[in-house]
């Protein structure tokens, strides 16, 4: 009897022993300097990952700070917190739970499941859906090698084009630059399967895809995807190796050539915010560059998709000062947002970048805006902090119909607006 009651008493404790050390993220908001560089020391100094701000220069008083927490460094984050006075609430209390669920295999025949759009995906299923879009769809639907990543992945971007009108215009739509942001890579999948299944019968869908050709890179960074599937659900970078440091990966979102490596970005290459050894040092920059550079004439959209934090943003990050068509980008965000408002209640922030975040230059945004497309975009995807990059499958649906009622309003203002010029004088 003794025997028993200890057992259960171990297991007892065990338990409750468990429950308080899960990863988890925390929410902290600092209200005085003291507390900042606390912050700051906490987020470099011990095991854990920022969510947001991205990086600790951007950490300042009175600004949300969510912070992923390991188990093995809980108590020491924790009593630090405590020494110094510092609130913070738990925003996600057990965040192996959320991995398990976003990881859960379905085995499910992806033609004969309505589910299949609605789950996470691996970088193997990816490639081989894309490999099964390009078979039901060979009139339709390209696969374009542009590249591969610094692992020698494959750097797939499918064209729909369903017309062979002449001099016809293109929009580009790339996802997953960082690795962690998996409901950026949903997105991509979400639009092929609308574009495909919708033309004809939506009649915004159908108005898109007669006047325009879209490319799709469902997955930017194919190496720290594969990653964060295996090892680490928190990486960001690509998985280049440096000559210079012990320090795995860049960030290949400050890796293009605009305003490189000025501030908001880091040359110390164990930073997130990693910018490279040069602009287009890592192979997957440079595969977009190139292939966006061959093809400028005809694409007048980019949009670039990440998460999280509800937001439209356009050109500049990489400097305060404001484009060209600054109000013109500013009207088709803002028309998007109130969209977005009316058919999902959901609200998101817009503006230019650096306005609304920080600065962060080498951005693809930029790049690509400097290099003569002028419709260029970066949307955050869902949510505002609640899960973060560990956005539920259950969200997916509604995440990604809130950014294509995005892409639909800027595509179909972009088709107005180039009409117009071709009617005029």
């Amino acid at each position: 009897m003794k025997t028993l009651l200890t057992l259960f008493v171990f297991i007892f404790l065990d338990k409750g022993h468990s429950t308080e050390t899960h990863d988890q993220v925390l929410s902290i908001t600092p209200t005085t300097q003291e507390h900042v560089d606390v912050l700051k020391n906490v987020s470099t100094q011990y095991k854990t990952a920022l969510w947001q701000p991205v990086s600790p220069q951007y950490i300042k008083q009175d600004a949300q700070v969510h912070l992923f927490v390991p188990t093995n460094s809980s108590k020491t984050v924790k009593d630090l917190l405590q020494k110094h006075t510092i609130a913070h609430e738990v925003l996600l209390a057990n965040t192996n739970e959320l991995i398990e669920m976003q990881t859960r295999i379905n085995n499910t025949d992806p033609r004969s499941s309505s589910t299949f759009y609605e789950r996470y995906h691996s970088l193997e299923d990816i490639y081989e859906w894309i490999n099964r879009t390009l078979q039901d769809n060979p009139g339709t639907v390209k696969v374009i090698l542009i590249g591969s990543s610094y692992e020698k992945r494959p750097l797939y971007v499918l064209k729909l084009s369903l017309n062979d009108r002449p001099d016809k215009k293109a929009m580009w739509i790339d996802c997953g630059i960082h690795a962690r942001e998996w409901i950026s890579p949903a997105f991509c999948l979400w639009f092929v399967k609308n574009s495909l299944s919708f033309y004809k019968q939506n009649q915004d869908i159908t108005k898109i895809l007669d006047n325009m050709d879209v490319y799709i890179l469902p997955v930017l960074n194919p190496d720290g995807y594969k990653y964060t599937w295996t090892m680490d659900r928190m990486w960001r970078k690509n998985r280049s190796v440096s000559k210079t440091s012990a320090c795995i990966g860049v960030d290949l979102n400050r890796n293009f050539d605009a305003n490189w490596c000025t501030e908001g970005a880091s040359s110390e290459p164990c930073t997130e915010i990693y910018c490279g050894a040069f602009p287009e040092s890592e192979s997957e920059s440079q595969a977009v560059a190139d292939f966006l550079r061959s093809h400028k004439d005809s694409v007048q959209i980019y949009l670039s998709i990440h998460s999280y934090s509800q937001m439209l943003l356009f050109p500049y990050s990489c400097s305060l000062n404001e484009v060209e068509n600054h109000r013109e980008l500013l009207e088709m965000a803002q028309e998007a947002a109130q969209n977005i408002r009316r058919y999902y209640r959901n609200t998101y922030k817009y503006g230019s970048g650096a306005k609304t975040i920080y600065l962060a230059p080498g951005g693809s945004d930029d790049w690509a805006y400097n290099l003569g497309i002028k419709y260029s975009f970066t949307f955050e995807l869902q949510d505002r902090g609640q899960y973060g990059f560990l956005l539920p499958p259950s969200h997916i649906s509604r995440a990604c119909n809130e950014a294509l009622t995005a892409v639909k309003t800027i595509a179909l203002k972009v088709i107005e607006k180039t009409k117009a010029k071709k009617i005029s004088p």
